[in-house]
């Protein structure tokens, strides 16, 4: 009887204490997907103000809590003409660093800031100048280059799984449309080690 009773107290007091994950590690990488819109809120393809983008990304954790972000990027945007669509497309390469600004005591919520490069090619009616009524688009083909910088918070749900937010100012010279887009996205980000 008094075994079992010690028995139930220790695990009783070992049921009290709970380990923190192991989140932010030096070293630990992920895999993450965002989408979103730019330059406000519509996902409607019918909407003259239409543009989303969607990205790939893969991320690397420092041992000061930091990470390092390298991946791609697509940006599209529905220009109208009439009822037709002129589409402007952005493939962009990006490299950045971001910083841990904050993170709450259970360490589930974090949210960073991050400045990257950025390159790529920008792509307007797929380089296709006439129209259907003869009208002729000037804006050409470029390449980009520029940067971005980035609020970002990411919510642990497990270990392995993480729910991002976040919202970004891009900045691409050699676009004949617009240097500056900003976008607002979700994703999600899988811990692969």
């Amino acid at each position: 009887m008094n075994k079992s009773v010690i028995m139930c107290l220790i695990a009783l007091c070992l049921s009290c204490f709970y380990a923190q994950a192991q989140r932010y590690l030096p070293g630990q990488k992920g895999i993450q997907f965002t989408a979103g819109t730019v330059n406000g809120f519509t996902l409607d393809e019918s909407n003259p103000n239409f543009a989303a983008h969607a990205g790939l990304a893969f991320s690397t954790y420092t041992k000061s809590g930091d990470r390092w972000v390298f991946g791609g990027e697509f940006l599209g945007k529905c220009h109208r003409y009439k009822s037709w669509c002129n589409p402007q497309m952005q493939f962009t390469g990006e490299g950045g660093y971001y910083l841990n600004v904050l993170s709450d005591r259970s360490k589930t919520i974090f949210c960073s800031a991050g400045l990257s490069a950025l390159a790529g090619y920008e792509t307007i009616r797929h380089n296709k100048k006439p129209l259907l009524d003869g009208a002729t688009i000037n804006n050409k083909d470029a390449f980009l280059y520029g940067g971005a910088i980035t609020l970002e918070t990411e919510i642990f749900v497990t270990d392995w799984l993480v729910l991002l937010a976040n919202i970004r100012e891009r900045a691409l010279a050699g676009s004949s449309v617009g240097l500056f887009n900003t976008q607002f996205g979700l994703g999600v980000k899988f811990i692969i080690n």
